[in-house]
C-alpha cells in the first residue's frame, strides 16, 4: 500500500509589506501555496515617498510576470546625481551608468505607487491576504506556531514568518523578553508631491524638472538634503536627515514643520528652501529614525516562527538596502523551504540554513548606513575640494551584484552540514 502522503507545508505571514510580499510570491513560485497572510491596516493606500531598490533586488522583479514593465512608467530615470555644499556650491557628479551595464538597472521610485503593484501582483496569483487583522500574540510548540488576533482568533500552521517592522510583537518570541527600539539621534524631514508649474519657469529650480528626471544632493554639517525629480519632472520628492533628540515612545513618525525644516536649513542654498516652501504641508513629514541592537537570532527556540525585514534588521535610509535585504529575506526562504519538499516535520531545518545564509550579509550590509552617513555628516571640507569623489556613494559589487536566488541553491547544503556540524541541527 503507499503511505499517506503528509499535508502541505502551511505558512502563516504577519505584515504585506515589502518583506511579506515577497515572502508570499517567492513560496507561491515554489509551489508552497498552503499560505495565508494577515494584515493590520484595513485598506492598503499609496501612501509614502521615496523608495529604492539595489540591482540585487530589482532582478528579483523580474521573476514576476510583467512587472517590470508596468514599473517603468512610475520610476526615476536619472542615472547620475549632482552634490553640492549646503551653500549651493557644485563639487562633483556620480554617473551610476557603468554600474547599470555591469549589474541592471536600480528601481527608484514612489514607495505607494511600487506597494500597490506588487500587492496587486500577490493577489493575482490567488495568494490570500486577509487585511484589517491585528496580530496581538505569537506561540508555538515543538509541533507548530500560531497568532492570536484582536477578535480572539487563534491561527496555526507549521510555520509564521513576522514581516510587520521594527516593532513585531514577534520580537518578544525570539528573545524571550520585550524589547524597545531606540532613537538614533536622526530624523529625515520627507515628502513628495505634485511639481508647482512655478517650478518650470523659476531660475532657482527649473533645472531641477525641465530636463527630465535629476537627482541633486546638499552635504552640510550634520545635515544632507537629497532632492529627485520624477516622472520626467512632474513630481518632486525630498528628504532632510538631521540631528533630532525627540521621543518616540508612542510614534516615530509626526507631521512635519515647515518652520522647523526652514530653520534648520536658514543658511542653506536658496534652491533647498525654495523645495521646503513649496512643500504642501499635509505632504511632510519627521520621521524618526530609530535602531535596535542585533538580534543574536532571528528564529524562535522551536524553530516555528521567523523575523524578516524590519522586524529583524531595520535598516538606515543611508544604506540604500532596507527594502533590498527585506525581499532578499523572502526570497532565500522560499529556497529553503522549498529544499525541504514541503515536509513540515524539517521546518526548523529550513529556518536554520535561511538564518545561515543570510544572519553575517544582512549585519555587514546594515552598517554602510552609518558608514555612508557619517562620511557625509563629517565630511572634510579640506579633503572635498582636492578629492571631490570622497562624497560618492560606495556602491559595492557584493551588495549589489548578488543574485540571493542564486547563492542559496549554491550554499544550502554547505551552511545545513555547518549547522550538523555545531550540532545546531
Amino acid at each position: 500500500m503507499t503511505p499517506p502522503s503528509s499535508p502541505p507545508l502551511s505558512i502563516i505571514i504577519i505584515g504585506a509589506g515589502f518583506a511579506g510580499l515577497t515572502a508570499a510570491i517567492e513560496c507561491h513560485r515554489k509551489g508552497l501555496t498552503n499560505l495565508v497572510l494577515f494584515e493590520k491596516s484595513p485598506s492598503l493606500s499609496p501612501l509614502g515617498d521615496i523608495i529604492s531598490f539595489g540591482q540585487n533586488s530589482s532582478r528579483i522583479f523580474t521573476n514576476w510576470g510583467n512587472l517590470p514593465d508596468l514599473l517603468s512608467p512610475i520610476i526615476h530615470k536619472a542615472d547620475q546625481v549632482h552634490f553640492h555644499d549646503s551653500s549651493g556650491r557644485f563639487v562633483t557628479t556620480q554617473s551610476f551608468k557603468e554600474e547599470h551595464l555591469a549589474w541592471g538597472e536600480r528601481i527608484n521610485g514612489h514607495r505607494g505607487e511600487i506597494h500597490s503593484l506588487v500587492y496587486s501582483h500577490a493577489l493575482s496569483l490567488g495568494i490570500p491576504i486577509r487585511l484589517g487583522v491585528t496580530v496581538t500574540k505569537y506561540f508555538e510548540t515543538p509541533s507548530h506556531a500560531g497568532v492570536v488576533t484582536s477578535s480572539g482568533e487563534a491561527h496555526t500552521a507549521d510555520l509564521v514568518i513576522a514581516a510587520e517592522g521594527v516593532r513585531s510583537k514577534a520580537r518578544t518570541l525570539i528573545l524571550g523578553e520585550e524589547d524597545h527600539p531606540l532613537p538614533s539621534g536622526y530624523a529625515v524631514f520627507r515628502s513628495w508631491f505634485p511639481t508647482p508649474l512655478s517650478f518650470f519657469s523659476s531660475p532657482l529650480t527649473s533645472h531641477l524638472v525641465s530636463r527630465g528626471d535629476t537627482h541633486n544632493a546638499w552635504i552640510g554639517t550634520d545635515v544632507h538634503f537629497l532632492a529627485a525629480s520624477i516622472k520626467n519632472g512632474k513630481e518632486i520628492s525630498w528628504v532632510c536627515t538631521h540631528v533630532d533628540t525627540s521621543d518616540i515612545s508612542e510614534s516615530w513618525q509626526f507631521p512635519g514643520s515647515k518652520p522647523a525644516a526652514l530653520s534648520l536649513l536658514q543658511n542653506w542654498d536658496p534652491v533647498v528652501k525654495e523645495l521646503v516652501k513649496a512643500t504642501p504641508e499635509e505632504r511632510l513629514f519627521d520621521y524618526k529614525l530609530v535602531f535596535r541592537d542585533p538580534l543574536p537570532t532571528f528564529v524562535s527556540p522551536e524553530g516555528r516562527t521567523i523575523l524578516v525585514g524590519d522586524a529583524a534588521h531595520p535598516f538606515l535610509p543611508t544604506s540604500i538596502q532596507g527594502a533590498s535585504q527585506a525581499m532578499e529575506d523572502g526570497v532565500v526562504l522560499a529556497v529553503c523551504l522549498d529544499r525541504i519538499k514541503g515536509d513540515g516535520t524539517k521546518v526548523k531545518e529550513a529556518v536554520r540554513v535561511w538564518e545561515g545564509l543570510r544572519y553575517e550579509r544582512v549585519h555587514r550590509v546594515q552598517k554602510t548606513g552609518v558608514t555612508t552617513r557619517e562620511q557625509w555628516h563629517k565630511a572634510d571640507w579640506d579633503v572635498i575640494w582636492k578629492e571631490p569623489e570622497v562624497l560618492h556613494l560606495k556602491r559595492e559589487g557584493w551588495i549589489l551584484d548578488f543574485d540571493s536566488e542564486r547563492d542559496a541553491e549554491e550554499r544550502y547544503e554547505r551552511v545545513r552540514e555547518g549547522l550538523v556540524k555545531e550540532g545546531r541541527l
